[in-house]
């Protein structure tokens, strides 16, 4: 089965692969989040007990609680009002108007009475009469007290009393209402112009009632609302006051509490009825999985690289986050039974070091800013509004501090000591959130927020190490921890490369300082180099005495081999050493450059020895098989097998001589075509040159000769 799927991973095109395995981490991330927006509703009856705690998984505003204290502040405005200086002109001018009306038609009756000797008009045509010219005044001032009677009374004055009465009627209302007079201070006026009146000797006794009764009406408000002010302050009064919210996490209602009509209006208002469920937040999901698919989708599709290497940085990637996913899970299905954030606990940086190390640095800074997102939506505390925001950003500084503090080490000691940065940075940011809550926390909680930080870090760097050999033996990657492993003198096959050559040993050690020197010079894999040039000769060690550097005494086999048998045992030690390399189930970086490292060139020895005894031979036949180098590292590997075996048989290097040679020997290579199917270009060979001379002469430089 496990042969079938590498065979399906191997023959799909990279863009099919990208396809579906996108599509199918859409679907799984949707699913395992579902239940993180998955609004909470609670089957409920109003006027039963309840039988949870409900709290409010959302912020929203109580408009009818918001309106009720709208109306209440507008009921607290007190009302503008404007005095009017006018009003008392206005009311003496109406008392006026009424006197000059009585004593106009008074006196036009005296005068015609004088005439005629009797009266002119009786009684009550004298009322109609004035009457008549009161009638527009009558029509403004309905409620002023004017009627027969008073009429009637006030006639019967005789015209100084009724100038008297008039003069002292002006002046009170005058008096009274120069001051400032509301709807609510009548009575009070009404009175003290009465009691004015009363005090007064310009008053005839048979009129003081109905003057009285007349100035009564004649007091009116001088101080009235002013409408539009009043209006545009009951206005401003709403609109200060702040709408009435019930918040997030905000308790409803009890376990075992009575709902009541305010209650049940409230878990209506925040959707958490069972007949409220909304479809907005599993749209939003959606959209946010989309998003993330999208990015991952985009980031490969756009990756120039080799089709192999960018499937199994997919299903690296892909892996590691749902790992992640999985424990957020976790954590989330726990959290909800503790009263701090537990999710303090998760290892922040993870991810980004885990990516970093098994693909590159750019692939695992987009898959912190996902996996912080997604954490964030994973790990609320059931309550939250979107995202718990401060576990977005705890992950995404510490997965950001990981790529900056791990460098491109993927020793142990680097990734414990990033781990410890990881503590210190996560401690940092607990801190800072701490601090900004305001709020008060006993001696415990700190306790356990200070492990939580130290343990995430530390977690982050063990889960690392200890994750990182399933990772290279389930994808076959060589990351530097393996090289490193590799590395060690103890391994069986370098035993065997000592024990049985010797001087194939040495010459491996040689060509490695010099390949990992040129390597670091160009930014490739100087460590990749180092490893592989340990190996890259394992091969002859199937016939260890046909290679010069493990013979002893001067005596060479091939001095009695014909030269096509001694090319055959030489051209063999490449493929020999790929099988070998592969029975032991090295990596395949290794047994390329194992097999790739003399790429297609000549052996030019025995071709010439074959020439020299009258053969007919074809070029191709002295060739090794191949292929030609197809990476940086193997052809500077190449490179420095070919300049180490050299110099090494050279008589009294010196600088001169080396650079002559090294650059012979690159000349060599390179017009025999054999850096064609890698990416080195001239610039990078010509810095090779340079760093392998300098290594060269730091090695073969001249010693001093000590006296017997």
């Amino acid at each position: 089965m496990f042969g079938a799927m590498k065979k399906v991973f191997n023959t799909l095109k990279f863009d099919a692969f990208l396809l579906f395995l996108v599509g199918l981490s859409t679907l799984l991330l949707y699913t395992f989040m579902f239940s993180s927006v998955k609004n909470e509703t609670y089957e409920v009856e109003e006027f039963k007990i309840s039988q949870h705690t409900i709290r409010a998984t959302k912020t929203v505003e109580d408009t009818v609680k918001t309106e009720q204290e709208r109306q209440r502040a507008a009921q607290e405005v007190s009302a503008v009002y404007h005095f009017s200086e006018e009003v008392a002109k206005n009311r003496q001018a109406i008392a006026t108007s009424i006197f000059d009306s009585l004593l106009e038609v008074k006196n036009e009756n005296a005068a015609r009475n004088k005439e005629s000797g009797k009266p002119v008009f009786t009684q009550k045509e004298q009322i109609a009469e004035i009457r008549k010219k009161l009638a527009s005044l009558k029509e403004e001032e309905p409620d002023l007290n004017l009627n027969d009677n008073t009429i009637s009374n006030l006639l019967a004055l005789d015209t100084e009393d009724m100038a008297k009465t008039q003069d002292k009627l002006v002046s009170v209302i005058g008096t009274t209402l120069s001051k400032p007079i509301r709807t609510a201070d009548l009575a009070s006026a009404q009175y003290e112009v009465e009691r004015q009146l009363r005090l007064s000797d310009s008053i005839p006794p048979s009129v003081l009632q109905t003057v009285i009764t007349l100035a009564r009406s004649l007091v009116v408000e001088t101080e009235t609302i002013n409408e539009t002010l009043t209006e545009a302050r009951i206005e401003q009064a709403k609109a200060a006051v702040e709408p009435t919210r019930i918040l997030q996490g905000q308790v409803l209602v009890r376990e075992g509490q009575l709902i009541d009509g305010e209650i049940y209006r409230q878990l209506e208002l925040t959707g958490l009825l069972t007949n409220q469920s909304s479809l907005k937040p599993l749209l939003g999901l959606g959209l946010f999985v989309l998003f993330v698919s999208s990015l991952i989708y985009l980031h490969f599709s756009t990756w120039v690289e080799n089709a192999k290497v960018k499937k199994k940085a997919l299903l690296i990637v892909l892996t590691v986050f749902y790992l992640l996913v999985i424990l957020m899970k976790l954590i989330a299905l726990i959290e909800k039974d503790f009263d701090v954030l537990v999710a303090f606990l998760f290892p922040t940086a993870l991810a980004s070091m885990l990516i970093k190390l098994l693909t590159n640095e750019r692939l695992a800074l987009m898959m912190t800013f996902i996996t912080a997102a997604t954490a964030g939506i994973m790990l609320q505390e059931g309550y939250a509004a979107l995202i718990q925001m401060e576990i977005a950003l705890y992950i995404l500084f510490s997965g950001i501090v990981s790529l900056y503090l791990l460098g491109n080490s993927g020793r142990r000691s680097s990734i414990l000591r990033t781990s410890v940065g990881v503590a210190c940075s996560n401690t940092l940011f607990i801190a800072f959130y701490l601090l900004m809550t305001q709020s008060t926390y006993d001696l415990p909680e700190l306790v356990f927020y200070l492990i939580a930080a130290i343990s995430s870090g530390i977690l982050s760097g063990a889960l690392t190490i200890g994750l990182m050999p399933f990772f290279e033996s389930a994808f076959g990657i060589l990351s530097d921890m393996k090289l490193i492993e590799l590395s060690n003198p103890n391994h069986p096959l370098l035993k065997k490369v000592l024990t049985e050559t010797p001087g194939t040993y040495h010459h491996s050690v040689m060509v490695a300082n010099l390949a990992d020197a040129a390597c670091e010079s160009i930014g490739a894999n100087g460590l990749l180099a180092r490893v592989g040039s340990y190996y890259h000769d394992i091969g002859k060690t199937v016939r260890p005495g046909y290679f010069i550097e493990n013979q002893h005494a001067g005596q060479n086999p091939h001095d009695h081999l014909p030269p096509e048998k001694s090319r055959d045992i030489i051209i063999a030690h490449a493929e020999d050493g790929a099988k070998m390399l592969e029975k032991h189930k090295m990596p395949a970086e290794i047994i390329d450059i194992a097999r790739q490292h003399h790429g297609t060139s000549l052996l030019k020895y025995f071709l010439v020895k074959a020439q020299t005894d009258g053969e007919e031979v074809k070029e191709e036949e002295y060739r090794y098989k191949g292929p030609k180098p197809q990476t940086k590292e193997i052809a500077i590997i190449s490179i420095a097998d070919s300049v180490e075996a050299a110099v090494r048989s050279m008589k009294e290097p010196t600088p001169q001589k080396i650079a002559a040679l090294v650059k012979a020997i690159i000349n060599d290579r390179l017009n025999d075509g054999q850096f064609n199917e890698c990416d080195l270009s001239m610039k990078e060979l010509r810095k090779v040159e340079k760093v392998i001379c300098e290594t060269l002469n730091g090695i073969f430089h001249n010693r001093i000769e000590y006296p017997e």
